[in-house]
């Protein structure tokens, strides 16, 4: 029968805070590493992290030979007391996460040790990858965990309306072969995209109870399966965990530019709404009234978002907060051009933008992979900020499309298939595992 090894560590910068793990399988016969795996988790504590890493170290051991015997060695005093069984399970967030661990190998086949933090150096770098890799809007791989990860490649690439343009035609995208419906700036319904308004309970298994789980009837199965929910399907959090950070996510109203489907960002002429524009953020200001959710409200420093955030905050009697990290990419010396004329006086460099999320527009913009490590900072910042609560963030295409992608775990491209309207409202909540639920996308219902 073969032993391994499995050492596990998890961290939180800030505890909560932005959280990750780290873990290590190895022969214990020749010492030789035959796995790693690590995660960036969003918002968690250090104990969440922790058991993270511990049930990500066992699973990855069980793929490996599920006939084995595991020694896990842990820097942790809580996690490794408290799965020996010699100290008691007491918090709430604690308990599925231990009894999902205790079932991946079956009783005694699996031992515990404490040892020093000191030797734990390869798990607890392995965290640290993923909680960096995670604060550039990245995932943690395998193939970079021993190299320096030193390039910001969590935005988005493509062009047009994904990244903040004002509604590029389709026909104007080089080298883009997808249907209508998935082209950003053409105006397809909420309600036309497969699954965008599905409630929870239309999801198959999601929300099933562990009493209709056939087999289940005990207490501990069912913490085993509201911890499934939490670790294996993200997004889904069990009901213990509280209530989550809510980000109702409102794009500004119209500007002057946004008919004329020009590049509209941070760094050039910072227009006001139109009086179309203003119309919408008042819609919305209504809507939002009397759905009687939002507890606070913070926008992107630009003209046209404080502008709609003024709008709503007046109608729901709150305060507008000033978050520099919401504003728009900076598009430099593309600002207030078409994608055409773009194309005709920059070409290489458009090209370029186009091809890689690293590079910069014309005269020193700010990249999409820049502009996603701010996102993924500011997302961590305001989560921690907000816990329980629901805020509305009031800012622009490339922030909310890039808060969706990253909730979704979804790769760059995946921005290509987001429609994204002025004024529309769009939703996602953050749980205190680090898991993230998107509710809503692109909702103009208000708006007709």
């Amino acid at each position: 029968m073969r032993e391994f090894i499995v050492e596990a560590d998890g961290g939180s910068r800030g505890n909560p805070g932005p959280a990750g793990y780290g873990a290590v399988v190895s022969d214990a016969a020749t010492g030789e590493t035959l796995r790693e795996t690590a995660e960036y988790l969003g918002v968690a504590t250090n104990n969440v992290a922790e058991y993270r890493g511990l049930l990500a170290g066992l699973r990855a051991a069980h793929a490996l030979d599920p006939d084995a015997t595991v020694h896990v060695r842990m820097d942790s005093k809580l996690v490794i007391e408290q799965m020996s069984g010699r100290w008691k399970i007491k918090h709430p967030d604690m308990k599925p996460l231990a009894a999902q661990a205790a079932r991946v190998f079956p009783p005694g086949r699996v031992t515990y040790e404490w040892m020093p933090r000191a030797e734990n150096k390869h798990a607890d770098r392995l965290a640290n990858e993923a909680m960096d890799a995670g604060a550039r809007g990245e995932r943690w791989s395998e193939a970079e965990s021993t190299a320096e990860l030193d390039k910001a490649a969590g935005g988005a690439a493509g062009a047009s309306e994904a990244f903040g343009v004002e509604a590029a035609e389709a026909s104007e995208l080089p080298g883009v072969d997808a249907e209508v419906s998935e082209v950003p700036g053409v105006e397809a319904e909420v309600s036309e995209v497969p699954g965008v308004e599905a409630e929870v309970s239309e999801v198959p298994g999601v929300e099933a109870e562990a009493s209709e789980v056939p087999g289940v009837a005990d207490d501990a199965a069912r913490a085993d399966t509201r911890a499934a929910k939490a670790v294996a399907a993200p997004g889904w959090a069990p009901a213990d965990m509280g209530a989550p950070a809510t980000f109702v996510l409102l794009r500004h109203g119209e500007t002057p530019l946004t008919p004329q489907k020009r590049f509209s960002g941070s760094g050039g002429t910072d227009p006001s709404l139109s009086d179309v524009g203003r119309e919408q953020a008042e819609r919305a200001a209504a809507m939002l009234a009397r759905r009687g959710t939002v507890q606070a409200v913070v926008s992107s420093p630009l003209a046209r978002t404080r502008e709609t955030a003024g709008i709503v905050a007046a109608r729901l009697g709150l305060d507008v907060s000033i978050d520099d990290g919401l504003r728009e990419t900076d598009f430099g010396a593309w600002e207030g051009l078409t994608f055409a004329e773009v194309r005709e006086r920059h070409p290489d460099d458009l090209n370029a933008w186009l091809a890689s999320p690293d590079a910069e527009p014309t005269g020193g913009g700010e990249s999409f992979a820049a502009t996603a490590v701010r996102l993924a900072a500011t997302r961590d910042k305001l989560v921690a900020a907000h816990a329980g609560r629901t805020v509305l963030l009031v800012t622009h295409v490339t922030p909310i499309k890039t808060l969706v992608r990253l909730a979704l775990g979804a790769p760059p491209e995946s921005l290509f298939r987001m429609e994204l309207s002025a004024a529309s409202l769009s939703v996602v909540a953050y749980y205190a595992d680090g898991n993230a639920s998107v509710r809503l996308l692109n909702d103009t219902s208000h708006l007709r």
